[in-house]
């Protein structure tokens, strides 16, 4: 071999090397890649979720979907959903989807909102903007303004204004209690820098499923769970010191709720590993602070084991019995 091809040779591998690194310190210091990696498992198991939902559509629902509630913002977006023929306010359930903050929409439970419709309620689902996009607490204040264009358009879209439940699954749990937190504590509203678009009198009760109130307890997972929720909370608060931001205390409701906080659904199934550590400690948390609380957990032997999101399994028992409390919660705290 020539020495100038040797040289030749040698210099396209030492780029190659170069790229290499390049391309490994890339998809450390940016959250996309784990994110769209993260989405992807996501959004498989919300496309087998809907699938299976769509047995479950009860018909007899009118909606209306793709209403931007935020001008200018492309991803600020609402479905509404009430029994047909509706022409008066209904009682309404505000619903904030789950996905680690970086996946997921609103019409990914459609089916589900049909059936809370039918039961007599109107039924608003919300978009924000997901991370990597959009970084803490950029989804906060878009759901903020969610709420406020909701009460200010709540003729048309049937909403009894002084009627409303907030609901939310797994991070939609989170961002849910959030709200109420910042909507029953001033505060706390302020720390956000927000004006809350309800107010405590309006907001009757909340939902939560499977969601995440104290957020270091993420951090603790280890194997692939644990990266992934690495790779969430990367995407969603930013930046590499991530983990120590303090951030994640401000969206931690296990030390921020108050005794205010509104009457309370509160559920996970028994295998998901965020009801031990999530959902349990914050029901008794709430508790401790003479909140109404409603729970519904089921015993660690319980078979078949429930996972997480197991309340959108609408062909097991178990889903139907925790539409029908949830249902009867929002009866109980709208009359």
């Amino acid at each position: 071999m020539s020495g100038r091809r040797a040289r030749a040779i040698t210099r396209w591998v030492v780029l190659a090397g170069v790229a290499a690194a390049a391309a490994v310190s890339a998809w450390k210091l940016s959250p996309w890649p784990s994110a769209l990696i993260v989405r992807s498992v996501f959004e498989r198991d919300g496309a087998r979720v809907l699938k299976a939902l769509r047995a479950h559509s009860p018909g007899g629902v009118d909606r209306t979907t793709g209403i931007r509630y935020r001008p200018h913002d492309p991803q600020a977006l609402l479905d509404a959903y009430w029994p047909a023929g509706t022409s008066a306010p209904r009682p309404t359930v505000i619903w904030t989807h789950g996905g680690a903050w970086i996946s997921g929409g609103r019409a990914n439970a459609a089916p589900y909102f049909e059936l809370l419709a039918a039961a007599g309620f109107t039924v608003v689902s919300l978009d924000y903007t997901r991370g990597p996009a959009s970084r803490y607490p950029g989804a906060v204040h878009q759901l903020n303004d969610a709420h406020a264009y909701v009460v200010a358009h709540a003729d048309e879209l049937n909403v009894d204004p002084d009627r409303i439940v907030l609901a939310g699954d797994s991070a939609g749990a989170q961002l849910s209690s959030q709200l109420a937190t910042a909507i029953s504590d001033p505060a706390y509203a302020a720390e956000l820098g927000i004006r809350p678009g309800l107010t405590a009198q309006q907001v009757r009760g909340v939902i939560l499923h499977c969601g995440i109130y104290e957020m270091s307890g993420l951090l603790r997972s280890t194997g692939i769970i644990g990266w992934g929720n690495r790779a969430a909370l990367h995407a969603y608060i930013g930046g590499l010191g991530f983990a120590s931001s303090p951030s994640l205390k401000q969206m931690s409701m296990m030390r921020r709720a108050t005794a205010s906080f509104p009457p309370t659904f509160i559920s996970g199934g028994n295998s998901d590993p965020l009801t031990d550590a999530q959902a349990k400690p914050f029901a008794a948390r709430l508790e401790s602070l003479g909140v109404d609380v409603t729970r519904l957990f089921w015993p660690h032997d319980h078979a078949p084991a429930l996972g997480h999101e197991y309340q959108f399994d609408l062909d097991r028992p178990e889903g139907l019995a925790a539409l029908r409390l949830a249902i009867d919660f929002v009866r109980r705290h709208t009359v």
